[in-house]
């Protein structure tokens, strides 16, 4: 018969049919049923209504009244519900020993895995689990377990597992497995293992089966108190514990008496022989005395042996059915007594006597008072002798039924109600069907059930809408009055198990006893059993009923009068006291980040300070002979500015200078122009304190150690003033009021902002509101700012320049019209007027003025010398003295003064007539120039024009400057160049849509790659999550952490696939030969480097994903009872009952996943942090370090995922062939790096830059604009660090030029210095890793190209532009016909071993491929006074000589940073036909940034697109 669950249960495929559960070690066997039609009117039954459990207001009074039953020999007396009380003359053994037994055949009321819940909805303002009304109660009820495979369809139902062996074999005894056998024995006289306490069992340790449920009045939990027993929950209340001790007992009585009889067994043999005998007596007492008692049978049918064919399975009927019968019997308390018939009193949980153990506050009890020791145990056994049971009916005493042990989170619950649902569990069927399936006549109407409280029964007539075929089998059985039912299943379960056992001790087939065994095992009673056991004898023969002659009878029937209450239901918070850690602990992972930064900070720090000691060394500080004689003192700069050492010196000439620690002079202050010298002495404070007014300055603040310090100085002070004719005036004031009115370094620079802003202002007419607002009347510093007048150390700061400088001295000298060693705001103006808004006579006129030192109106050739000397000398530029009279002669002859000496200055006019444009820019640059003059820069570009004879022709051609005023917009210069075509411009839109197609054309191949691996990685999330989601087998994780569990899965698939593809970024060799085959027509190679750090990026979004995932599931878990636990991990954790889940932190640090997943996220930040560009810069050995720790992590990886505590191992799936193809190419770097390098030259070049030529290695084949990795092991590390050759590949020797721009390379230039060669006596060597490609090999893919290089970044153009050159000479042929050749440096001198590169390029470029432009940088990018004259000198010498002033090559040479933009637009003029050009930058992320733009700007035109590759140092 298939039967379904009422209407609250699973779905009916998963019903349950009518079949015994499932023993373990049994085949299955499946019994016929009928359907059972639900009901949708069942939803409205409330489990906890009274009226199903037949608990009315009379029911609950009659178990609150109690009155002492069986006043005769074996007469039954019954209580009706609405009598005062209900009792019968059945003994504490029958009942509570009666669980024993249950616990002794079945064991199938544990959870299921996975975990599914059928919970209990709480009536509301049920006084017990809902005191406060609160209407959402549901207490948790999961089902019981469930054989594997089953319940999938309505063919293949559910068939519920039972946990022992389902026999009357001793399994409550010695356990049900062999295993747990061995844990209970001594493995000595045949004995179990007794505890250090005579007469108990061993104490249970943590990893034990034994259940260790919390105890529900105490809360508390652990092993103390719980023994071990064959029954996992022998320890579920006192009196089972008891009777549970009893048996232990009685076997080590039988072992000592086997042992006695037959001193020759051995321990294995007394064990067995003990055992057998044990097992056989308790089979007899439970069919033969316990049974026919609890059924009320004075006999039962007679054993005929065994049957081989009777279905001995563990019916779900009687699993339910005996749990509810027995439970109807259970008391509120049990007494306790001696031998000598004294009841006494015990102690309750609170510390109060009481007469009786309270049940209800005596479930897993631990270290009980009462019981310890074996006496107590025997007063127990003997109490429970006496005392007479409940009656079995359908009352249920408050102990089970609002106060029994809970479950999950509840210390409470109700054993009624959990054992009805039960029966819906396992798809019970109804009342009327149970009965005819025993052969009992069917109920046809209510009054037919015998009940006699016709309100009960009335009550669950309407529950179930007097639908009589729907009342469920356990609440019709509680119905009955005499229990028909139940007694009918119980007594065909057990006639079943005794018919169907093989074993039974009355079995004489089975040769386990002989007859006269038998026979006395049959005369052995559970009296006698106690007696063996027990301090005493005197025990009643029949201790399942009270008879009139028994001893010792109970003093009343038990009732709830002078017990202690129950202990009520409390909810239990697993997650109590661990919010604060699992705060800190998140709190702490997520600042792994930042400790791991402040870690490279440190070592940042260490390595720049070592770095500045290293190049001090190298470049030691040159100051001039100064001695440190003068006072020692510290100088105050600022209430928020910290003192400073300074060394204070009084020289003859009126001038007292201020040192510093390292004795360089910081300040030299004049007193030429000065009467008397004012100063204040501090009057408190120790008079330690003295300001010095310097007039026209900023004031000199000193602090004294001591006071006599102090007025020694002022002593000498004074003596030096009068030695030099001046008065020292000196006045006290508090320290205070001192500092307030000392003016300070900063103030000054306040004031000299204020005195430069409107100073332009006036000159160029800015509106105040751009210039800052100027009011006399309320601002102070204004006034003080037009009283200003600046020094020489201020003006020559103002514009950028030292104070020794022949510029500024010529300029101070010609604007000081007074002479008094200052510029006051109108003599500052005055120069100001003419450089701003003068005409080019008018500039001139003032340089003429300038540079005539001795003023006769005329300027010699030697003060055109000095004039053209100093314009070299602001430039840092390194002509000679030949070049520069070489360069002046030149002008007099070109302008026909080639006779004169001296120049008037019409002639200096005359000479400067072809630059009118320049000098009407000229203007002099001020730091202190508005910010809103700032943004108007002059920009110098060349354009390439086409001339007719389509010969590449270039002009220098100058961008105006557009200030914003309208009396500043000059005129826009001419633009040599062809009439073009009139082009059409789009709109913005347009332009947006043409430059995203231009995008999308250079990076096809990078998108196509990204959208690729992002879909793979995106795709391996989906699987997983949705695998874990829908698709993985039942464990109930999903239902558990379904978002923590999606998110940690997928986020765990995508970094193992990531953390294994981005192995095959860093396969170099691999990637370098690749690069060269057809598949760099798809992948772009060339970015390997870009791709593996945007796979590091998208693995740390994935990393922190999983990471937060796995906090979810922590917390989740940490939550989440055990019972769950065991079934999401039943490898890791047993359901022992204590339901308390592990902390968070045993998941963190205690699980391996958790330790190495903790260990991951330390290796991930460190090298993360590290690897990130300024870091790299900073210490790259503690980049090369932490990015070694790759092997920790995948080993870390490894373990990780291997643990399988949620899923089997797949990071191999991923890791495997990329990890091959990387050890390959490793193997393959490690067989080239074995080779010893040796050095052939090496030169140390200006700007420090080190030359190494070595060797070219044998077979060693590679491209221009490749690059390799070098390691030098005589500095100590075996650090490889990456440099492009800058060599021509047909050249024999391979040379690099290395910048010591870092610690590495820093001591390597020194490493190879002249002075360390000479000490070491030979060149160290060096081991290579390479060669490697870079996007720079494809400039002869483009028929035009521009390559831009940007300081040390020219390196790899060097040896593309010696490798066009060399393929052009002997004739091979390239598909380039165009290279120009940009060179941005910030002065000539910084790289002059490029220049000698270009100059060879120059000399054999006869096909005139390469356009060479050079950029000065560190000359200002507007005109000014400074650069006028160079610029001048610089298109002169270009006339003339056809080399560049500076450089001494053909090439051109600029002033300024590189317009990029201008410079592609005339490009896209020049070469119409061209519809690619390639761009290639190396240099400073700036400079490729602003090529970068300038490309994007251009592509949006429907002309020429350029294809931008570029790479950062």
């Amino acid at each position: 018969r298939t039967l379904r669950p009422p209407a609250g249960s699973k779905p009916a495929w998963e019903s349950v049919t009518h079949r015994s559960a499932s023993n373990s070690g049994q085949d299955k066997q499946e019994a016929e049923g009928e359907d059972q039609k639900d009901d949708d009117d069942n939803n409205e039954v409330h489990i906890k209504d009274e009226g199903l459990i037949g608990l009315g207001v009379e029911g609950v009074d009659a178990v609150k009244q109690g009155h002492v039953c069986c006043a005769s020999g074996k007469e039954t007396r019954r209580w009706s519900a609405k009598d005062s009380g209900s009792c019968e003359c059945e003994e504490g053994h029958q009942n509570l020993g009666g669980f024993h037994v249950l616990a002794e055949i079945l064991e199938a009321n544990n959870p299921g895995c996975p975990a599914e819940f059928l919970n209990l909805e709480i009536p509301q303002g049920d006084p017990v689990f809902d005191p406060s009304n609160s209407q959402k109660v549901v207490l948790p009820f999961q089902r019981m377990s469930w054989a594997a495979g089953t319940g999938r369809s309505p063919n293949n139902p559910r068939e519920m597992v039972n946990g022992v062996t389902g026999w009357l074999d001793g399994s409550a005894i010695y356990g049900s497995s062999h295993a747990w056998s061995d844990s209970l024995r001594s493995f000595s006289q045949g004995k179990l293992l007794s505890g250090k306490k005579d007469g108990f069992p061993k104490q249970v340790e943590e990893n034990s089966l034994m259940w260790k449920a919390l105890d529900p009045a105490t809360g508390k939990g652990g092993t103390q108190g719980i023994f071990d027993f064959g029954n996992a929950k022998g320890n579920e209340n006192v009196f089972l514990q008891a009777v549970s001790i009893v048996w232990f007992r009685y076997h080590n009585h039988w072992a000592e008496k086997l042992a006695k009889q037959n001193t020759s067994w051995s321990d294995e043999d007394l064990f067995q022989h003990a055992r057998k005998r044990v097992i056989a007596i308790y089979q007899n007492i439970v069919f033969y005395e316990w049974l026919p008692n609890v059924l009320e049978k004075t006999s039962l049918k007679g054993y005929e042996g065994y049957k081989q064919h009777v279905d001995s399975r563990i019916s779900p009927e009687f699993l339910v059915a005996s749990a509810l019968f027995l439970g109807t019997k259970v008391p509120s308390g049990v007494y306790m007594r001696n031998a000598n018939c004294s009841f006494r009193n015990v102690t309750d949980a609170d510390g109060h006597s009481s007469p009786a153990l309270r049940l209800c506050n005596n479930y897993w009890s631990r270290q009980n008072p009462n019981l310890q020791t074996a006496e107590d145990i025997d007063d127990l056994l003997l109490g429970m002798s006496s005392q007479i049971t409940k009656q079995e009916d359908n009352v249920v005493v408050e102990d089970l039924r609002d106060y029994w042990y809970g479950t999950v989170k509840f210390s409470r619950m109700d054993f009624v109600a959990s054992w009805i649902q039960r029966g819906r569990d396992i798809g019970l069927s109804t009342y009327n069907k149970v009965r005819e399936f025993f052969g009992l006549q069917p109920a046809k109407k209510w009054t037919d059930i015998n009940h006699k409280n016709q309100t009960i029964l009335e009550s669950t007539r309407d529950l179930y809408g007097d639908r009589l075929e729907s009342l469920e089998m356990l609440l019709g059985g509680m119905l009955e009055e005499n229990e028909t039912l139940f007694r009918a299943i119980l007594e065909d379960q057990f006639v079943r198990l005794r018919d169907g056992d093989r074993f039974w001790f009355e079995n004489p087939k089975n040769g386990l006893f002989t007859s006269e065994e038998i026979v006395a095992i049959k005369n052995t009673t559970f009296s006698h059993v106690l007696a063996a056991v027990m301090y005493t004898e005197n025990i009643q023969a029949n201790v399942f009923t009270w008879e009139n002659d028994a001893p010792c009878p109970q003093p009343r029937q038990m009732d709830l009068k002078g017990l202690p209450p129950c202990k009520q239901m409390t909810v239990i918070d697993y997650f109590k006291g661990s919010a604060a850690g699992f705060g800190i602990l998140i709190a702490a992972l997520c600042c792994l980040p930042l400790v791991s930064l402040f870690i490279a900070w440190i070592v940042a720090f260490f390595r720049r300070r070592s770095f500045r000691k290293l190049q001090k060394r190298q470049n030691p500080t040159t100051h001039p002979d100064v001695s440190a004689e003068g006072t020692q003192a510290l100088e105050w700069h600022g209430f928020k500015i910290d003192t400073s050492l300074v060394y204070i010196q009084l020289k003859e000439d009126k001038v007292i200078k201020v040192l510093d620690s390292k004795l360089a002079v910081v300040r030299s202050i004049t007193l030429r122009s000065q009467q008397k010298v004012e100063t204040i002495m501090s009057s408190n404070r120790g008079n330690k304190t003295i300001l010095l007014k310097i007039p026209k300055e900023y004031d000199l603040v000193l602090q004294f150690k001591v006071e006599a310090e102090c007025r020694d100085f002022l002593g000498h002070l004074k003596t030096y003033l009068e030695r030099n004719e001046l008065t020292l005036q000196v006045s006290m004031m508090s320290e205070q009021q001192l500092l307030k009115k000392a003016v300070t370094k900063e103030q000054r620079k306040e004031i000299l902002e204020i005195f430069f802003r409107h100073s332009f202002a006036q000159v160029l007419n800015i509106d105040r509101l751009d210039a800052g607002e100027l009011n006399l009347e309320t601002s102070q510093k204004a006034k003080e700012a037009l009283k200003c007048e600046l020094s020489r150390a201020e003006f020559a700061d103002a514009l950028g320049l030292k104070s020794q400088s022949v510029f500024v001295d010529s300029m101070f000298s010609l604007a000081d019209k007074d002479g008094n060693g200052y510029l006051s705001l109108r003599e500052f103006l005055d120069i100001l007027v003419v450089f701003m808004k003068g005409t080019p006579q008018e500039k001139s006129k003032l340089m003429f003025a300038m540079y005539d030192i001795d003023g006769n109106g005329f300027l010699s050739k030697e003060e055109f010398f000095r004039m053209l000397r100093s314009f070299i000398e602001i430039s840092n530029n390194c002509l000679s003295r030949d070049q520069t009279e070489q360069v002046i002669e030149s002008l007099f002859r070109e302008a026909g003064f080639q006779d004169k000496e001296e120049l008037t200055w019409e002639d200096f006019h005359y000479m400067l007539r072809d630059h009118d444009n320049a000098l009407q820019r000229t203007q002099l640059c001020f730091k202190g120039i508005p910010e809103k003059l700032k943004q108007n820069v002059i920009n110098r570009v060349s354009f390439i024009n086409k001339d007719r004879d389509n010969k590449s022709q270039f002009a220098l051609l100058f961008l105006s400057y557009d200030f914003p005023f309208s009396r500043l917009v000059f005129p826009e210069p001419h633009l040599y160049t062809e009439a073009r075509r009139e082009r059409y411009q789009r709109n913005k839109i347009h332009q947006k849509i043409q430059q995203f197609k231009r995008f999308i054309e250079n990076f096809r191949r990078h998108i196509i790659c990204v959208v690729i691996f992002s879909a793979i990685s995106a795709g391996v999330f989906v699987e997983r999550a949705y695998y874990y989601g829908f698709a993985s087998p039942p464990t109930g994780i999903a239902d558990t952490t379904f978002v923590g569990i999606l998110i940690s899965r997928g986020a765990g698939a995508s970094i193992s696939f990531m953390y294994s593809f981005i192995l095959l970024t860093m396969c170099r060799n691999l990637i370098t030969f690749l690069r060269e085959t057809f598949f760099n027509r798809y992948i772009p190679f060339d970015s390997a480097v870009d791709f593996h750090r945007w796979i590091a990026t998208a693995a740390l979004v994935f990393s922190v994903l999983h990471t937060l995932g796995h906090v979810v599931n922590v917390y989740i878990f940490s939550v989440t009872p055990l019972s769950i636990l065991s079934c999401l991990f039943s490898h890791v954790f047993m359901n022992d009952g204590s339901q308390f889940p592990p902390k968070y932190y045993w998941w963190f640090f205690e699980t391996v996943p958790g330790m190495t997943g903790v260990l991951l996220l330390v290796i991930l930040a460190i090298m993360y942090v590290f690897a990130t560009h300024y870091f790299r810069r900073i210490s790259f050995q503690g980049f090369w370090i932490t990015h070694h720790l790759y092997v920790v992590l995948y080993i870390l990886v490894i373990i990780h995922g291997s643990y399988a505590l949620i899923q089997q191992p797949r990071f191999h799936i991923y890791f495997i062939v990329p990890a091959l193809i990387y050890v390959a190419d490793k193997l393959i770097s490690l067989s080239r790096k074995k080779v010893e390098i040796s050095i052939i030259k090496a030169e140390l070049l200006p700007s420090g830059v080190t030359n190494l030529q070595f060797q070219r290695p044998p077979d060693f084949d590679y491209r221009s604009g490749q690059w390799v990795r070098i390691a030098c092991l005589s500095l100590g590390t075996n650090e490889y660090h990456p440099f492009t050759l800058t060599s021509a590949p047909h050249e024999d020797l391979l040379s690099l030029h290395i910048r010591a721009a870092g610690p590495w390379t820093t001591r390597l230039r020194e490493l190879y210095s002249q002075e360390s060669i000479a000490e070491i006596g030979k060149y160290p060597k060096l081991y290579l890793d390479g060669p490697f490609g870079e996007g720079h090999q494809e400039w002869n893919k483009f028929e035009v190209s521009v390559l831009v290089g940007g300081g040390i970044g020219v390196t790899p153009f060097t040896s593309i532009l010696k490798d066009l050159v060399f393929k052009s000479s002997v004739g091979s042929r390239i598909l380039c016909k165009k290279i120009y050749f940009i060179w941005v440096t910030r002065t000539q001198r910084q790289f002059e071993w490029v220049a000698d590169i270009i100059r060879e390029v120059e000399e054999n470029d006869q096909r005139d491929l390469v356009s060479v432009h050079i950029y000065i940088t560190q000359l200002a990018e507007k005109f000014d006074l400074r650069t006028t004259m160079l610029y001048i000198c610089e298109r002169h010498f270009q006339k003339v000589l056809n080399r560049s002033l500076f450089t001494g090559l053909r090439s051109i040479t600029h002033f300024g940073r590189p317009p990029f933009v201008p410079f592609f637009c005339s490009l896209q003029e020049v070469h119409p036909e061209v519809r690619k050009i390639g761009v290639f930058s190396c240099g400073p992320p700036g400079m490729t940034k602003n090529v970068e733009k300038a490309c994007q700007k251009i592509n949006k035109r429907d002309q020429a697109h350029f294809i931008h590759h570029y790479e950062n140092f």
